[in-house]
């Protein structure tokens, strides 16, 4: 059987693409893939991500054309998924998930915490911002756009001292970069950091029975209390929100930080269940976040949102 994979042209999307690829074909030697990729509005626009006020701007075309059967399944970065699909739309298969968390490159080796007052860091996540800030008020935070690499390059000589961005895509591209791995308890991720997403057809039963092969209980379940929590607080871009389910003994615990968006006010929710019940507890947590005033968290968030970019 032949299938069509849809993904965005990156290098890290075709890294993904062929990581899933050759998971499966471990499993289904027989089966043949071919890769489409496809341009979505994130590729296209130019501008911060947090100020473009659309959901889905990584998947969304490419989600379309497996809607409409022009390619079998899609292959994304989870974070880049919205909490609710299209109806005929499944998520079919999560992988096991990379490191999570958040990684600090710098020209010389410097850490977040010994580099020098005033020094200029990039980042494409206002959540990122909002962290780097309240751990370092004396440096200044810019948005950053552009591939790995690209950002990576940046550094010295395209007017930043560092760049913050995900371990993961530093460990699928194969990256040899010095770093230093920032704490998720100090820097927790956005949800579903670190995680794939598989996306196919509804009815299309002996594709999804294909795609389970590759499934990762746990990683499942992690991302589902996290995408959960995000379904119901709205979180994305434009609203610094970080959260990471673990598994811990038979636990499932859900860790949840949400920011004003200038950064001088945080509430943190920690909750556990079990694991077969992770929607239940991202909903628990989102709806103990309401009781504690995350609304207020979020008032004014538009003026800060358009005074960073102007930096």
């Amino acid at each position: 059987m032949n299938y069509l994979v849809g993904t965005r042209g990156s290098q890290l999307s075709l890294a993904q693409t062929n990581w899933v690829i050759s998971e499966l074909k471990k499993k289904s030697p027989d089966a043949e893939f071919e890769i489409v990729t496809i341009k979505t509005k994130g590729d296209t626009d130019a501008r911060p991500l947090f100020t473009i006020n659309q959901k889905g701007i990584f998947e969304k075309e490419i989600d379309r054309a497996v809607a409409e059967k022009k390619v079998d399944f899609a292959v994304h970065s989870l974070k880049d998924v919205p909490a609710e699909l299209p109806d005929e739309l499944v998520l079919a298969c999560i992988p096991k998930r990379e490191d999570p968390n958040d990684v600090f490159i710098s020209k010389d080796g410097l850490t977040l915490e010994t580099i020098k007052k005033g020094a200029i860091i990039g980042t494409s996540s206002l959540r990122r911002a909002v962290q780097i800030t309240r751990m370092r008020p004396d440096v200044t935070v810019k948005p950053i756009r552009g591939n790995i690499e690209t950002r990576i390059k940046k550094i010295g000589d395209g007017g930043f001292d560092a760049i913050v961005l995900a371990q993961a895509g530093l460990q699928r591209l194969g990256l040899d970069v010095r770093f230093e791995r920032l704490p998720v308890d100090r820097f927790p991720p956005s949800p579903g950091q670190g995680a794939l997403a598989i996306v196919s057809k509804k009815d299309n039963q002996k594709l999804i029975e294909l795609l389970q092969k590759i499934e990762d209980p746990e990683s499942r379940c992690a991302i589902e209390a996290e995408r959960s929590l995000s379904m119901f607080v709205d979180s994305g871009c434009r609203f610094p929100v970080g959260a990471l389910a673990q598994k811990k003994g038979n636990k499932l615990t859900l860790s949840v930080t949400v920011y004003s968006v200038d950064g001088s006010k945080a509430i943190v929710v920690e909750k556990d269940s079990e694991p077969m019940h992770a929607h239940e507890l991202g909903k628990q947590v989102a709806s103990e976040l309401a009781s504690r005033g995350i609304a207020e968290l979020a008032k004014n968030w538009r003026e800060k949102v358009e005074e960073w970019n102007k930096t």
